[in-house]
């Protein structure tokens, strides 16, 4: 008798310390009935009642329907709210991205060779590079 008498009482602590955490953890939007602070009060102080109370009449439930987040281009509710001008703006954007990228691209294909930078001070044609700066013959 003694054993069933522990096992009952390990049991009965467990489902204490269960119903405490679940009711501690639980959005407040899901407690009905009374506050937060007010069930984690019922469960602390009536053990095995106050977590039977707590299952019963104080965990709300879930939303029915879960939540499905979709992108925009997904969402049939996004695109009927879409009018038609701004699909129309939005396809001009998307032609003129790709002119641009097509033209990019036709620039990396042919690429023109660099030009070496003009030096002000020795334009091309005018002398040698060792005699800049130079007057008179050198001798």
């Amino acid at each position: 008798m003694a054993r069933l008498l522990l096992i009952l009482a390990l049991v009965a602590t467990v489902f204490w310390v269960y119903t405490i955490v679940d009711c501690a953890v639980q959005p407040t939007s899901r407690h009905r009935g009374v506050s937060k602070g007010a069930w984690m009060a019922i469960v602390i102080l009536l053990p095995v009642l106050g977590g039977i109370l707590w299952f019963v009449i104080g965990r709300g439930r879930a939303a029915g329907k879960p939540v499905v987040r979709r992108a925009p281009d997904d969402d049939p509710e996004f695109l009927g709210r879409m009018t038609a001008s701004a699909r129309a703006e939005q396809d001009e954007r998307i032609r003129r991205l790709e002119e641009e990228l097509a033209q990019l691209d036709s620039e990396a294909d042919d690429p023109e060779p660099p030009q070496k930078p003009v030096d002000p001070d020795n334009p091309p044609g005018k002398g040698d590079d060792d005699t800049r700066g130079q007057r008179g013959a050198v001798g």
